[in-house]
């Protein structure tokens, strides 16, 4: 593309530069990161071992609600108990603990924009930002408690360092290996599989690294994050033996054995197709263009990367749209190198295609919000009310004005917007950006009201008032209403085992109403509380043994 006839102002080479660039990525990842509770999924879940290490508990071993959890090693939560305890006096916990994301995020853009410079030339890193940020699948789980972002900042800083080890192979393998190590400490195995294969990838196939210099540093760099990886598993074998037995037991024995079926597939592409939009088209158009240089490393990194990645989906048999997160770096990454080759045509199309998808999507939010407020539409304003019963919404004057404010300020920076090579990319950014807060601000109270366990865990409370509450067994709650109740109310429910208990209270969680799950005679329900709608029906009912 070329650029406009007339040369930006100043102020416009700062709006639309670095200086530009960051304030966006500053806006996206701190808009809707703090003011609300833990949400029911990832989001209370994970910060339950985050609220254990505040209260002196799972340093080592991550534990929610006195209970370990082997999903994720102990990096992100550490990370998110620092900034909790350091905002502590300005934000609630949960609000300083979910600061944790909206660093790794960062640093996963950063690393990306610095391996897309070194691999495709400077004018690739913006680009490789824009399109990161832009990425449909990035934004909710960037603005939630959520280990797996600890994860996509370290594979990025492997991506980043392996990139440089052509030209400085010391220098890249130090960075490379200290990546590698730290994935393995924010993701378990997973990290490893991710990381280091990586390593032996780019020296036997790509030709740029058969020489001594760049298989020394491999081999330092393979070194280093082999011998960082050993501490914590070293540490925990010496300290508590049990937990890395445990870990070992449910995290690497099983691998293998409950790979993605058959017919599951569809619907892993199906999730793929939007997760990862806009990054596999032109991901796809650059693979084609440079087909005959698929073993330099510039292309054989990311594609080794976002293979290795794709894998483990389908070998740990989870599919969900968290687990895609380790895809976004390579795919950004050779998406960024085929903006630059797009043709004039394919790039006013994108452009056009970005203003006009967000255009859409605001419409949309509008819509969500006139629902709440003035019952209109009504078939909508129907299901929300069914979704989240009791719902009352405060304030809409002032919701109102600052959306106004989001969209024309959004309007005037885009119709502002130069004409380059990173238009398309720039556009994507800035309208996600622009939706993301538009959603904060119309719907952000709908979402916490029926996302978050805090008004039944007050319930609960007042109705164990005076009772002991050390001892409150509980039957199907999932780990974040286990954490939810732990924070909101400060209990630790026993998990039944060979479906007795010696606890006189059962806390049962159900799905269905009547119940579905029924105690023995003993047990007098003394409490109930129902939450949400329809499919979203939540049923929590409290027993004492009789």
């Amino acid at each position: 593309m070329t650029g406009d006839s007339r040369s930006p102002s100043l102020l416009q080479q700062r709006i639309y530069g670095a200086v530009g660039l960051a304030l966006l990525v500053a806006l996206y990842l701190l808009s809707g990161l703090v003011g609300h509770d833990p949400w029911r999924g990832d989001d209370a879940r994970h910060f339950g071992p985050i609220f254990e290490i505040l209260n002196g508990n799972g340093l080592l071993f991550p534990s929610i609600a006195g209970e370990p959890s082997t999903s994720f090693p102990p990096l992100y939560y550490w990370t998110g108990a620092v900034f909790a305890a350091l905002f502590g006096s300005l934000l609630p916990l949960h609000d300083g603990a979910r600061l944790a994301s909206a660093l790794y995020t960062a640093l996963a853009i950063f690393w990306v924009a610095r391996a897309a410079s070194r691999l495709y030339g400077k004018h690739t890193g913006t680009p490789a930002a824009l399109l990161m940020l832009g990425t449909l699948g990035l934004v909710l789980h960037a603005h939630e408690t959520q280990p797996l972002v600890a994860l996509m900042a370290m594979q990025a800083m492997t991506l980043a360092g392996l990139s440089l080890i052509p030209t400085r192979p010391a220098l890249g393998s130090v960075q490379a290996g200290s990546g590698a190590a730290l994935a393995f400490l924010a993701a378990g195995p997973e990290g490893t599989v991710l990381t280091l294969p990586l390593f032996l990838a780019i020296v036997i196939c790509s030709p740029e690294c058969r020489n001594p210099r760049a298989t020394g540093g491999l081999i330092l760099g393979l070194s280093l994050a082999l011998g960082v990886t050993a501490i914590w598993p070293l540490v925990l074998h010496y300290q508590a033996p049990e937990l890395l037995t445990l870990w070992w037991r449910t995290e690497w024995v099983p691998l293998g054995s409950t790979m993605v079926p058959a017919g599951e597939f569809p619907r892993l592409v199906e999730l793929f197709g939007w997760f990862a939009w806009p990054l596999w088209p032109i991901a796809l158009w650059s693979l084609w263009r440079m087909r005959r240089q698929l073993l330099r490393i510039s292309w054989m990194l990311p594609i080794t990367a976002f293979l290795l990645s794709l894998g483990w989906i389908i070998v740990a048999g989870n599919v969900r749209q968290a687990t895609l997160l380790p895809l976004i770096p390579p795919l950004a990454l050779l998406a960024a190198a085929g903006v630059p080759m797009l043709r004039r045509g394919a790039a006013s199309a994108f452009d056009w295609f970005a203003v006009m998808t967000f255009i859409v999507f605001a419409v949309l939010v509008w819509i969500a919000w006139t629902a709440q407020v003035f019952s209109w539409p009504p078939g909508l304003a129907r299901h929300v009310e069914k979704v989240a019963p009791g719902f009352e919404l405060t304030g809409t004057f002032k919701q109102g004005f600052l959306a106004v404010g989001i969209v024309v300020g959004w309007i005037a920076l885009i119709w502002r917007l130069p004409r380059r090579t990173s238009r398309g990319p720039a556009s994507w950014a800035m309208g996600m950006t622009m939706l993301w807060c538009l959603a904060v601000v119309l719907l952000m109270p709908w979402f916490n009201h029926d996302r978050s366990y805090r008004p039944v865990a007050d319930s609960l409370a007042i109705a164990l008032a005076g009772e002991r509450q050390d001892c409150v067994a509980a039957i199907g709650l999932s780990p974040s209403q286990r954490a939810s109740f732990h924070y909101f109310a400060g209990l630790r429910p026993v998990s039944v085992s060979g479906n007795e208990t010696s606890c006189p209270f059962l806390l049962v969680y159900d799905e269905r109403s009547p119940a579905t799950i029924r105690p023995a005679a003993e047990w007098q329900q003394i409490w109930q509380y129902s939450r949400g709608g329809g499919k979203q029906l939540e049923i929590f009912r409290l027993y004492r043994r009789d």
